[in-house]
């Protein structure tokens, strides 16, 4: 499995041979959605929270008695009947998470790499280095790049201050992820992936542990 090499300038140097235990796995699409739900249910803060009749503040006291008022009997100000009562079957605050393990992570990091490159959605660039943390530079490397305008994400071997400063306004364009602790679900996010050529041995130590 070979992806091309770019300059920063857009120019196309080579190919890079990529490792296909990484870039070249079959595509488990069943895992791939596994992650991606879980990833977002993960996201799922579960806040949502009704009080029932015995949460509500107050209502201890039968409010009349009761015969003889002619009123339909009632035995709390706080009924769910009541305006300031409390919540029949309302939402209750809940745990979404769900436990994926650490293989089935790097197992779809794996597919979810091998998918953008067998659809030629992958590049690799020289180097991602800025000289300063001016955005108009960041936004002048990417667009040398061939993404078609696409959303990306571009993965390096460390973020460095410049890159930080340069891409943050800019993430719902072009994201930057260390190659430590991107995941499947960064990949699946994107239309394009980006990789700096210094993050490639990274990702391979992290996926099958080879340096």
């Amino acid at each position: 499995m070979k992806a091309p090499l770019y300059s920063k300038e857009g120019k196309k140097k080579s190919e890079v041979v990529l490792n296909p235990k990484v870039f070249g796995v079959r595509v488990n699409q069943r895992l791939l959605n596994l992650i991606r739900n879980g990833y977002a249910a993960n996201l799922r803060s579960g806040t949502a929270h009704t009080k029932t009749r015995g949460n509500v503040s107050g209502g201890g006291k039968k409010p009349w008695r009761q015969k003889g008022t002619g009123r339909a009997r009632a035995g709390s100000t706080r009924s769910p009947l009541w305006r300031g009562g409390g919540t029949i079957f309302g939402p209750l605050t809940r745990d979404y998470s769900q436990h994926l393990s650490q293989s089935m992570r790097l197992s779809a990091l794996a597919s979810a790499l091998s998918s953008k490159a067998l659809d030629k959605k992958l590049v690799v660039l020289e180097e991602v280095k800025l000289n300063s943390a001016k955005t108009k530079e960041w936004v002048d490397l990417v667009k040398a790049q061939p993404l078609d305008g696409r959303r990306a994400l571009c993965v390096v071997k460390t973020a460095d201050e410049n890159i930080r400063r340069a891409s943050r306004n800019m993430r719902e364009w072009i994201d930057v992820k260390e190659a430590r602790n991107f995941t499947a679900y960064d990949v699946l996010q994107r239309d394009r992936l980006m990789i700096d050529q210094e993050a490639l041995a990274v990702i391979d130590q992290r996926i099958v542990g080879e340096k």
